[in-house]
């Protein structure tokens, strides 16, 4: 298993280093995502047994979201390079304009 997070590890600091602030950006709203998603669902009803639950609705829905932590790493490496390739053909880069 720890074989397995290394790996993974590595290959989001390759991304993060490849892609900068893309690679940031959509760790960061999948991280957002997910726990406004978590926090919403317990809201409207969806009831939490444990520590998890005693510790408040943002508390769980935190900690929630920090155990699907690998599931959002790996989509991060999955997406980074799919959305890079939509901004770039949405928003091309332009040449330099001479003065």
């Amino acid at each position: 298993m720890m074989a397995w997070w290394t790996r993974m590890r590595e290959r989001y600091e390759a991304l993060v280093e490849e892609y900068g602030w893309a690679a940031i950006a959509t760790y960061a709203v999948l991280f957002v995502g997910t726990l406004i998603g978590f926090y919403a669902a317990m809201r409207a009803g969806y009831s939490v047994e444990g520590t998890a639950g005693s510790a408040g609705t943002i508390g769980a829905a935190y900690f929630a979201t920090k155990m699907t932590q690998p599931l959002r790493i790996a989509a991060t490496l999955g997406l980074t390079p799919v959305m890079v390739r939509v901004i770039r053909f949405v928003r091309p880069t332009r040449a330099p304009q001479a003065p």
